[in-house]
């Protein structure tokens, strides 16, 4: 019994680093802690009835991750994100999305594809809603999972990380719920057609499909960056 009862501790503890490791994600994702702003140990301790160690730990694991960054005699910071992730998003996205989803596409299980069709729900769910943060999240959450279904320990890293500034790049041309209906029903019917090539085991369509889905994010951003009234340079 006294057993029990030491261990109980342990138990919640765990409980509340798993809380608050979602939670920072979120902050993080949806901006509501702004890339390059200082991460306040003492204060999410408190805030989640954590002690500073398991805070500490926490932080390290989010920052091989790519949500935070931590120097030497430094307060741990959000991820800076500079005017140039723009454009060095959008270079490097194809190469990582398409090659993700490909391998997802030859090693996918039922498991999987049952589990990516929940995420879609969500996801399909948050655009008939008009919930943009849910939106986001549910669209990292998609392509996360694809990434976990490739099952390639090199891969999944760098797609994290462009996931991490995918959703914030998202979450500052969408700060309201005014995106075109059409291209939102466009994007959901793409994620679909994603499923479908994964569960056919077709890479290539696969590859082909999420390439199109990046190119409508692509547009849409541009859109949204220029002012009414000016032409949006053309990429081709």
């Amino acid at each position: 019994m006294q057993k029990a009862d030491a261990a109980q501790p342990r138990l919640v503890n765990i409980d509340k680093k798993q809380v608050l490791a979602l939670e920072l994600r979120r902050r993080i994702l949806l901006m509501e802690i702004a890339p390059g702003a200082v991460i306040d140990e003492q204060e999410l301790a408190e805030e989640f009835g954590l002690s500073r160690p398991p805070v500490r730990e926490l932080m390290r694991q989010m920052a091989g991750e790519g949500y935070i960054e931590l120097e030497a005699n430094r307060p741990a910071r959000a991820t800076s994100m500079s005017y140039h992730a723009l454009r060095d998003f959008y270079l490097v996205a194809p190469m990582i999305y398409i090659a993700s989803t490909r391998l997802a596409a030859e090693n996918a299980r039922p498991a999987d594809i049952a589990k990516l069709r929940r995420i879609q729900d969500e996801f399909r769910a948050a655009v008939e809603g008009g919930d943009v943060d849910a939106r986001i999240f549910a669209n990292d959450a998609f392509h996360l999972e694809i990434g976990n279904i490739a099952r390639n320990a090199y891969l999944l890293p760098s797609l994290r990380r462009l996931l991490i500034d995918h959703a914030r790049i998202g979450r500052t041309y969408y700060r309201d719920d005014v995106s075109d209906k059409a291209e939102l029903a466009t994007a959901a019917a793409q994620h679909d057609q994603i499923i479908d090539a994964i569960e056919r085991r077709d890479p290539e369509t696969a590859g082909r499909i999420v390439q199109a889905h990046l190119e409508l994010s692509r547009r849409n951003m541009a859109a949204y960056a220029v002012p009414e009234g000016m032409e949006i340079p053309s990429t081709s």
